[in-house]
């Protein structure tokens, strides 16, 4: 068996032992389709506690002061288990959302490998991978926004009651606040803060693709650009994308879950308005509200997401069927 790896990690072909043929385009688009999915599962284990505190600070900031005392407060509140709130709509919002976005990153990098005239995609650079990935975040954020929708309102669900004065009674299922929101908004309603999602996703992987292309080359050995890389240098190139995707965008993704948590009674605004309310308000600074848990996250969870990605893309490469090239 052969496997021919480009340097930014994806499997250009693959020759069988008794028929050689290269990877077919859908085959390949199958696998970094699942692969992304299950990077995306990788992900939300490994990050949802820090994710949840994260929201609680951005959408709170008047409750908590640092990360550990919002951590504190939230189990006394809602014991362990209330970490993982809206784990259910977490995990359909990155298997779709990395699916896509791993999909539409590898179409993305062909686009610009044709528009640039290279004649394959180990020759893009890191710019240029960084461009393919804004493409691919464009697309993810249609399949992402409707999901971290339900999940930002679940994991900041007891802070919304509290604040009107009322107590948490009973469990708040992802098909309870579902159908609350569509039938209070409407099926446009699982949209709202789609406009902040794009401002957040496009520019933010653009820094996450970049980031990961340029660490990963950084620590490929010297002088063998095809060696494959070990879990480890992935899960630290996979914490460097993220942190580089959460640098870019954090402020945006501070308004982007102020209206969709502050939808649920009502206090609905538009991007720029929410922006603009928050600056004049409680300052600049409240823009990185929960950014420290956020940065934490990112070398777990991004690191997890690419090691999955990665093993999965590489043996769905490797079991690719025989007669498979000739089936189209």
């Amino acid at each position: 068996m052969t496997i021919t790896e480009a340097p930014g990690g994806l499997v250009e072909g693959f020759v069988h032992p008794h028929s050689p043929a290269p990877v077919h385009p859908i085959w390949q688009s199958f696998a970094e389709f699942t692969a992304g999915a299950v990077g995306g599962v990788a992900c939300v284990i490994t990050g949802q506690p820090f994710d949840t505190i994260k929201v609680k600070m951005q959408t709170f900031p008047s409750l908590y002061t640092s990360s550990i005392q919002c951590c504190r407060v939230s189990i006394k509140n809602e014991q362990f288990i209330g970490l993982y709130r809206g784990t259910v709509p977490a995990l359909a919002a990155n298997i779709l959302e990395n699916s896509i976005l791993f999909l539409c990153y590898g179409l993305c990098k062909k686009a610009v490998c044709q528009v640039m005239g290279h004649p394959h995609e180990d020759h893009l650079t890191a710019l240029e991978n960084a461009t393919a990935g804004a493409g691919a975040g464009f697309f993810s954020s249609l399949g992402l926004c409707p999901t971290e929708l339900v999940k930002c309102r679940m994991q900041a669900m007891h802070e919304v009651i509290a604040s009107e004065g009322k107590k948490t009674t009973g469990r708040f299922s992802t098909w309870s606040v579902t159908k609350a929101l569509i039938r209070q908004d409407g099926f446009h309603g699982l949209f709202q803060g789609l406009t902040s999602t794009w401002a957040r996703e496009v520019p933010g992987y653009f820094f996450f693709f970049g980031g990961y292309e340029i660490s990963r080359s950084i620590l490929i050995p010297k002088g063998n650009p095809n060696a494959e890389i070990s879990p480890l240098r992935l899960m630290i190139c996979g914490g460097f994308a993220g942190a580089c995707l959460w640098s870019a965008m954090y402020p945006v993704d501070v308004v982007k879950s102020r209206i969709q948590v502050q939808s649920m009674v009502g206090k609905v605004q538009g991007f720029m308005p929410t922006l603009k309310t928050i600056i004049r308000t409680e300052g600049i600074g409240a823009l990185y509200n929960g950014v420290v848990p956020c940065v934490l996250r990112s070398f777990p969870a991004n690191g997890a997401l690419f090691v999955a990605y990665e093993w999965t893309r590489k043996h769905l490469i490797l079991i690719q069927p025989s007669n498979f090239i000739y089936s189209f």
